[in-house]
């Protein structure tokens, strides 16, 4: 039986085409026969520093068969077999978009174990400059900085895998220069944009209860979607927030824990809130809060939410924010409305009271003239239920 050849063991030879042709050993079959890479070079000398290169490469490197796949099966692998059950849905469906949108249309379909930083960093220039799918009217079709960041280090953490798994030697984004993320700043509505707002969904008997309550508590997209009435205790005015509505593609949804261990909490609703939802529930159709317009059965799925905000948004002639700068909102008129720091915490399910502090002091005069109109003098009465902001 011959001897298993080591991996980095190499030889030279000269093609019958005058090409120079050299050969090293970079891990073995599951029968033990050696896996070859092989490289190029005109002359003798060129083709000694490249395999001097790719034997340093692959010294004491065992890879498998698998290091003949493609990038775009590994990653179809990694999703299935490393990721699923193992992260939060969200994030599970944000790993796939990059994947399929950005990646794959890339570099899916060349061979892992050829995949070089080279390629990678081409990749994210294209992508920064014509990588967004659908023309945007500021950017065309130039993706954020933010995007490109998010690309990488999805791309980062499957070949990590890859790496530890023996599909590749060496993970090629490392040494790859990816943009900073450029979030944009929080965009808080003023007391005269809330009540722009809440005059044009007062119009709307569909929206308005949901909406007044996202105004009153701050909860996240995908926690207001995901309130049943089995959370809400009408004799004592009191929220469970147990669970949160993650959005799949094709409108699908799947149910899942709160975003962080605090985010499980119970807040004391404000009493023109807690009045709100028991005249709701007189009609309620549904186990869910904020049932889907069209199937009552299932809950307000979190991307018509968003795109209903869109939508309210333009119709009161005000910018264009995100959902979860209405959070923002809350909390800053909060705070300007004289609801302490600790307490806030407890209601937005954050772990400590400083971050609250840090995130909301840009609170602008404007904004504590005006708290009043919007939180009402009520908001002194919210409170995380104990006011034990680690429950």
């Amino acid at each position: 039986m011959a001897k298993r050849r080591p991996a980095g063991d190499g030889m030279v030879r000269r093609r019958e085409d005058g090409r120079w042709e050299g050969r090293i050993v970079i891990g073995h079959r599951e029968n033990g026969e050696p896996l070859f890479r092989h490289v190029y070079a005109k002359t003798q000398k060129a083709l000694l520093d490249k395999l001097h290169q790719n034997i340093e490469c692959y010294r004491d490197v065992e890879l498998t068969e698998d290091s003949w796949m493609t990038l775009g099966q590994w990653l179809d692998r990694w999703l299935t077999e490393y990721k699923a059950g193992t992260v939060r849905p969200g994030t599970l469906e944000g790993y796939h978009r990059y994947i399929e949108y950005y990646i794959k249309p890339q570099l899916g379909d060349k061979q892992i174990s050829l995949l070089s930083q080279q390629d990678i960093q081409r990749m994210y220039r294209r992508l920064k400059t014509e990588g967004r799918i659908r023309e945007h009217p500021e950017m065309g079709h130039q993706l954020s900085d933010s995007m490109v960041r998010h690309i990488h280090s999805t791309l980062h953490a499957a070949l990590k895998d890859a790496v530890q798994a023996h599909v590749i030697s060496r993970n090629p984004t490392e040494g790859t220069t990816a943009p900073k993320p450029n979030y944009k700043p929080k965009r808080i509505l003023t007391g005269e944009e809330l009540d722009a707002f809440r005059a044009v969904v007062e119009q709307d008997e569909v929206w308005w209860d949901f909406f007044q309550t996202e105004l009153m508590t701050g909860l996240r997209r995908g926690e207001i979607c995901g309130l049943q009435w089995s959370d809400f205790d009408e004799e004592s005015g009191m929220l469970k927030v147990c669970r949160t509505l993650h959005g799949q593609r094709k409108g699908e949804y799947t149910v899942g824990e709160t975003k962080t261990e605090t985010g499980t909490r119970t807040i004391v609703l404000p009493p023109s809130t807690a009045e709100l939802l028991r005249k709701r529930k007189e009609t309620a159709v549904s186990e869910w809060i904020f049932p889907n317009i069209y199937e009552p059965e299932k809950p307000m799925h979190p991307d018509y939410a968003y795109h209903r905000l869109k939508t309210l948004l333009k119709q009161a002639e005000l910018p264009l924010i995100r959902f979860h700068d209405l959070r923002h909102t809350f909390a800053t008129h909060a705070l300007a409305g004289g609801v302490d720091a600790k307490t806030l915490s407890g209601i937005l399910g954050h772990t400590n009271a400083s971050f609250t502090l840090d995130t909301y002091t840009h609170v602008t005069t404007d904004m504590q003239r005006n708290a009043s109109t919007i939180v009402g003098s009520f908001m002194d009465e919210i409170m995380l239920e104990g006011d034990d902001t680690n429950r």
